[in-house]
């Protein structure tokens, strides 16, 4: 906690990138689950929005920042906690490839059609389960750690970093490069109502 009392503002970005990444991995599994009780094809063009932006922030931004700002800092304050570190980074590694999975099952089940239904939803359960567990772990051992072993110095250079990502899920203005992606996005999605 800051001498305040509330969160770091990294803490904050943190949990609020959490808060829109999990939103919209719900309304993925409810838009197919929707779709799967009516017998009815997703909206594709929707879906395909919804795996880019995961893949564009919390995979690319978030869990970058992550693995290059904030875990050295704590491997270098926690040395006992490195092989934590690790497999966390690990994750990240590992949820970029398997979004692109989950991006190319949908993509075959786009032009293959309904025999490509279950693989797409047993990929993105996979993804949704792999993402929300990686999530509670950050938040039951990361943020208290980094609350405890940080010092000012390290705040304000992580402050600066996660501040610059920006996430429009988080009610940040888009970049004019993902305008039009987030316009489709909110319309599958709406953002959390703050951090």
């Amino acid at each position: 906690m800051s001498q305040q009392g509330t969160p770091h503002a990294t803490i904050r970005i943190i949990r609020a990138e959490r808060a829109a990444l999990a939103a919209m991995l719900r309304s993925i599994l409810m838009q197919l689950a929707q779709h799967r009780r009516s017998g009815a094809p997703p909206d594709f063009a929707a879906l395909r929005a919804m795996l880019f932006y995961i893949d564009e922030f919390p995979e690319k931004r978030h869990h970058r920042k992550e693995s290059e700002r904030l875990f050295p800092k704590l491997r270098a304050r926690a040395p006992l906690s490195r092989d934590l570190f690790d497999q966390l980074d690990d994750d990240h590694d590992r949820g970029e490839r398997k979004i692109r999975n989950v991006e190319h099952a949908l993509l075959a089940f786009e032009m293959m059609g309904e025999a490509r239904r279950e693989a797409f939803e047993t990929a993105v359960e996979r993804y949704v389960d792999f993402c929300l567990a990686h999530m509670a772990l950050e938040e039951r051992e990361v943020l208290p750690l980094a609350e405890r072993v940080l010092n000012p110095q390290d705040w304000a250079e992580l402050d600066r970093a996660f501040g610059a990502n920006r996430d429009p899920m988080t009610g940040c203005e888009p970049e004019a490069e993902y305008a039009a992606l987030f316009a489709r996005v909110v319309i599958a999605v709406p953002a959390p109502a703050g951090p």
